[in-house]
Formats: C-alpha cells, sequence, structure tokens
C-alpha cells in the first residue's frame, strides 16, 4: 500500500491524499489551495494521478480546501462515488455551486480585462459543479460501509463544523488488514454548537492536522468579553461599524450563536447584524435542520433555532442591491460577510468601504493563510489592493483566536492521546511549516510515537 500526500503538505489548505493498494485507488479530500496569486494556479495543474483510475473519494467536511477540486476531478474523469456525512452532503450542494459561479465569474472579468488574448477557461464550471454531486453518497455518522471489497469505513465526528468527520479506514491487503486514521480537521472541544471530536482508539497510520499545533487558543469566557467589548466600543462609543469576515460555513452560524446569546443574557446592547452572503443565509437554514447534531447548550438556546431570522435586530441580504445598500450604513452595524480569508465576494466591498474610516472595526475571528488579504490586515498592513485601488487602513483591526473552529495545540495532543498504543506512524499535515513543526516535535515527546512531516508529493510505503 502507498501513501502519497498531494495536498495540505507543510501548508494549511489543499487537502488531497491518495492511497493506493495492489486492487484499488482512492482519494480522502479533494481541496482547492487558497492564498494568493500562486494558488490559482497551482489549481490549474493537472492532478498528480490518472482521475479515471480513482474508485472512489471520502471526504471529511464540505470547507473548499478540501473540497474544492471535487468539480475539476469529475471534469477530468473521474467516475466514482464520494462518501460523506448526510449534512456534509446538503452543504456541498450550496458550495459547489458557489464556487462555480466564482470560477465563471472570474475567467469573464479576465476575458474583459484581457480583450485579444486567450482567456483562461474557468476552473469548473456550474455544470460541472452539478454532474459531481450526483456522485455524493451520505453515510451517517459510525456506520461501517464497504466502497470496496478491501475497504471498510467509518465517519466520526470532528466537532469542526457541520457534518465534518475523522475517517477511520481499514484496507485489507495480502491478508492484513491495515488501520488508516484521517483526523480532518478537528474542533476545539468543550465549545458552544457542535458536539466535542470523537476519541479513536486505534491507528497503524495516522494522518492529523496541525493548523495550531504550535499555539494555544484564548479561554472562551475571555474572548466573548473582548467580542463584547469591541462591538460596544466600534458601534456605541465610536459610532462606526464592525465588518467580520466568516467563512459561510460554521464560523458565520458561531458568531450569530454568540450574539444572540450575548443579547438574550442582556451582556450586549442590541446591534443591527446583517449576514451578507447568500450561501450562509442557505447554510443556516441547513443548519437548523440538523439539531441532533448540536450539544445539549446549543440545542437549549432558548429561540435560537426556531425563530432564526425572525431576531428582530438579524438581516439576511438576498440581493446585490440589498449588499450594496449595506455601504450606506455609517454606524451601529455589525456585517458580516464570506469569504472568511478576504480574499474574494462580498466583505472585499465592505472592507472598501470602511477599512479608511477610523471609527470602524474589522473584527477577524478565523485562520488566515499565508499570501490573503487577511492575513495582511491580521499582520498590520497600512494599506491594502482592492479593486484596483489602494485604500488605506484606519479602521481598528482586532484579531481574536478563541472562537477558532480548529482545535488548538493542547486538543490536538489530547486527542493523540486517546490511542491505546502509538500508531506506528503518524503524519502530521495541514499546518504552516512552523505550527506542524511544533506539534510534530511534542508528539515525538511521547513514548514510541514515530512522527514524519511529508513533503508535498512525497510517498509513504506500507509496510515500511
Amino acid at each position: 500500500m502507498k501513501l502519497s500526500f498531494l495536498g495540505a503538505a507543510r501548508e494549511v489548505t489543499g487537502s488531497c491524499f491518495l492511497v493506493e493498494t495492489a486492487n484499488t485507488r482512492f482519494l480522502v479530500d479533494c481541496g482547492m489551495i487558497q492564498g494568493g496569486r500562486e494558488a490559482a494556479a497551482r489549481n490549474r495543474k493537472p492532478f498528480g494521478f490518472d482521475p479515471p483510475a480513482i474508485d472512489f473519494v471520502l471526504l471529511t467536511h464540505a470547507h473548499i480546501d478540501h473540497s474544492g477540486l471535487l468539480p475539476k476531478l469529475a471534469r477530468a474523469g473521474f467516475k466514482g462515488p464520494i462518501y460523506t456525512t448526510g449534512a456534509t452532503a446538503e452543504l456541498l450542494e450550496v458550495m459547489l455551486p458557489d464556487s462555480a459561479h466564482i470560477q465563471e465569474t472570474d475567467a469573464r472579468r479576465e476575458a474583459r480585462h484581457f480583450r485579444g488574448k486567450s482567456p483562461m477557461p474557468p476552473l469548473y464550471t456550474l455544470q460541472d459543479a452539478q454532474e459531481c454531486l450526483k456522485r455524493v453518497r451520505s453515510i451517517d455518522y459510525d456506520r461501517e460501509f464497504a466502497p470496496h471489497p478491501d475497504v471498510r469505513c467509518r465517519l466520526r465526528d470532528a466537532g469542526h463544523i457541520l457534518g465534518s468527520a475523522i475517517i477511520e479506514i481499514s484496507v485489507t491487503e495480502h491478508g492484513r488488514a491495515t488501520r488508516l486514521v484521517f483526523s480532518g480537521d478537528l474542533g476545539q472541544p468543550g465549545r458552544p454548537i457542535l458536539r466535542d471530536p470523537t476519541p479513536i482508539p486505534e491507528a497503524d497510520i495516522l494522518v492529523m492536522e496541525s493548523t495550531y499545533g504550535d499555539r494555544l487558543h484564548q479561554d472562551l469566557a475571555a474572548t466573548e468579553d473582548e467580542m463584547i467589548a469591541i462591538v460596544e466600543q466600534t458601534l456605541f462609543k465610536r459610532g462606526g461599524n464592525v465588518i467580520m469576515p466568516a467563512f459561510a460555513v460554521g464560523r458565520t452560524q458561531q458568531v450569530l450563536y454568540h450574539l444572540h446569546r450575548f443579547v438574550c443574557e442582556g451582556r450586549l446592547r442590541r446591534p443591527q447584524v446583517f449576514v451578507d452572503s447568500p450561501m450562509a443565509t442557505e447554510v443556516t437554514r441547513i443548519t437548523r435542520r440538523h439539531l441532533e447534531l448540536f450539544d445539549e447548550e446549543a440545542r437549549h438556546l432558548a429561540g435560537w433555532h426556531e425563530r432564526g431570522t425572525d431576531i428582530p435586530y438579524l438581516h439576511f441580504t438576498a440581493s446585490v442591491e440589498d449588499s450594496m445598500a449595506l455601504n450606506q450604513i455609517r454606524s451601529g452595524a455589525i456585517i458580516i460577510s464570506a469569504s472568511g480569508m478576504c480574499d474574494a465576494g462580498r466583505i472585499r466591498h465592505h472592507l472598501r468601504h470602511n477599512l479608511p474610516r477610523r471609527e470602524c472595526g474589522v473584527l477577524i475571528s478565523g485562520f488566515q493563510a499565508q499570501g490573503t488579504l487577511g492575513r495582511r490586515l491580521v499582520d498590520g498592513a497600512k494599506r491594502v489592493r482592492l479593486f484596483g485601488e489602494d485604500i488605506p487602513v484606519r479602521a481598528e483591526i482586532h484579531s481574536i483566536g478563541g472562537l477558532s473552529a480548529h482545535a488548538d495545540q493542547a486538543a490536538l495532543l489530547d486527542w493523540a492521546g486517546h490511542f491505546r498504543r502509538p500508531p506506528a506512524r503518524t503524519f502530521v499535515v495541514h499546518g504552516e511549516p512552523e505550527a506542524a513543526q511544533v506539534l510534530a516535535d511534542r508528539l515525538r515527546q511521547r513514548p514510541g510515537w514515530r512522527v514524519t512531516i511529508p513533503e508535498h508529493g512525497q510517498t509513504a510505503n506500507w509496510p515500511q
């Protein structure tokens, strides 16, 4: 058996792992690389394998850096099924067409800009995304299934976003069974809404994320106090707006949960909250259909899931005109919009109108990959380029880590500590080099742990 690391190796995005045995070839994830101009060029490169030869795909969750190249895979000739949880399958019905729309829009914009030259075609089209969705198969958490006679799998709750999964795989080759575990993205335990990541007792080969492998998150109570203080100071004292870049899946719903709870508990004066993302609006509806995946605290928050869009201070914008109208609001608004790393979508328009204003604030609550606009803001950029304009950054930039949907170093180490014996091989992925190195070093301090940080394109053989 061979395991190849074709994405998210020494970087956070672009999750893609190829497993090859004597009788089958399959992928775990097929994600898009995110962050800067180089990412777009890398996403266009041919796959490092023959797509028609892939028998099936196992998908950990719906985030585009894990699922975003599935339509490209189908377009290139992949004909097999894609196995994932039911909630992820529903989210893909929103996210993959939205991604295709972005590809087509970018291609049209480039064609207008480079008249007389051969335009770059979209990475994939809406039709490609729709054809890809026909291949998705829904699997319940914890139910064993066999995508191939030699392969048995279970999807375990990863607690990262709605429907996210840890994937347990047993591969039988030459009469010997090997247990592989792919952590996917793990959630931070003890946080509201989703359940904690499922402990896994056994693995021969572990492929483990390390996004926050070098740091701890701020205490949740302190994060909540900081969030309330930022909103109060910006909206009610300085008379500005708070702009919140947020991923449409997971982060938007988490922020709404916290804001509604703060108001219900009397800790925050009622702001006007605008969710300016059609995809986030639909994802919020999907989220309310899956209360069985919520933790007890979220299920019992009075009225949150029942009132939904009827919360009087919460508004979901639908049209482009509604979105543009938000830029006329000078004060008192929290505007939540995608993308979470500020590299696409409506958030860029809101930043363009609010970054130059000293009374406004930008609240960044998620990981910002290298090369993204969000990362430049967090790193203290004084000016940024938006829509061909040089925009001064006068608004206050706030970065809070306590709302992260990713497990921090302590949580990652605790999850790894539930294995009854150390995996024979552990591969640390989904992390920038420093984060991956720190987590790998911490794991190596434990007796019996053999840990590798693979390079992009590296292949590991089993048995060794």
